[in-house]
Parts: structure tokens; C-alpha cells; sequence
């Protein structure tokens, strides 16, 4: 198996983070999600005036690849925020994505600007998630 290309996955998530839609909070936050299959799939944040209904970044991005029927991956990279200081994946986002990733998935989260990154995994952002087993008893 390839190595990861952080680099790569880095500056996919970067440039769609450009194509966010956010005129309330101004934020933009661009996710780049890789796959097994070498695949790399991308979504940003787009917004809405009924806060709820916004979509993540980290969402838009595996809602494309399972729709292109992947059911695999192997890192994620997330940009937004600045000052060296990055945005992590909310809750929701990372519920969503321990649907289909295992615990020990690496998460880069990177600034926007390039001044900061934290890598972490998918299982020290979510220690203790709702997974299949809780539904299927």
C-alpha cells in the first residue's frame, strides 16, 4: 500500500475550501478524504440561514465518496481556522465518519494559512462513538 500524501491530501482540501459557501460565519473549512482505492474525495462547508441544515465539510466529502460507492478509507485531512490554531471535525462530522473508518484513521487537521497542524486519529477524536454494534445488539 502507497504511503499517505498528507502534502497532497493537504492542498486537495485547501482548494475547496475555496468554493465554501459561508456568509454567516465566514469560515471556511475544505476536507479532503482518501481511500482505500487511492481515490481522493473532497467537500466544503456550505451553510444555510436555518443553522441546522448546514453541511460539513468532513460530511460533504464521505457523502461524495459513498455515493461513488466507497465504503473504505485511509486518512482525512481538514482545513480551516488560522493563526496556527486548526479546526477540528465537530461531533457530528466525526460520528460520520467512524461509520465507515476505523479507529485508528490518521486525521490531519491543518490552517487554512499553512501556520498550524495537529495530527491525530479518528479514535482520539471519538473515544467512545455509537457504533453498528450498539444498533444491531
Amino acid at each position: 500500500m502507497k504511503p499517505i500524501d498528507f502534502d497532497k491530501l493537504t492542498e486537495a482540501a485547501r482548494h475547496v475550501a475555496l468554493n465554501s459557501y459561508c456568509p454567516y460565519s465566514r469560515y471556511r473549512v475544505g476536507a479532503a478524504l482518501l481511500a482505500d482505492n487511492g481515490m481522493i474525495y473532497t467537500g466544503c462547508n456550505v451553510e444555510n440561514a436555518s443553522y441546522g441544515l448546514t453541511v460539513c465539510a468532513e460530511r460533504a466529502a464521505m457523502m461524495n465518496a459513498v455515493a461513488d460507492g466507497v465504503r473504505g478509507f485511509r486518512a482525512l485531512v481538514v482545513t480551516a481556522g488560522a493563526q496556527a490554531r486548526p479546526g477540528m471535525p465537530c461531533g457530528s462530522c466525526r460520528q460520520v465518519l467512524s461509520e465507515f473508518c476505523t479507529p485508528d484513521m490518521p486525521v490531519l487537521c491543518a490552517t487554512l494559512d499553512g501556520s498550524g497542524s495537529v495530527q491525530t486519529t479518528l479514535g482520539e477524536l471519538l473515544p467512545h462513538g455509537f457504533s453498528k454494534l450498539d444498533v444491531e445488539g
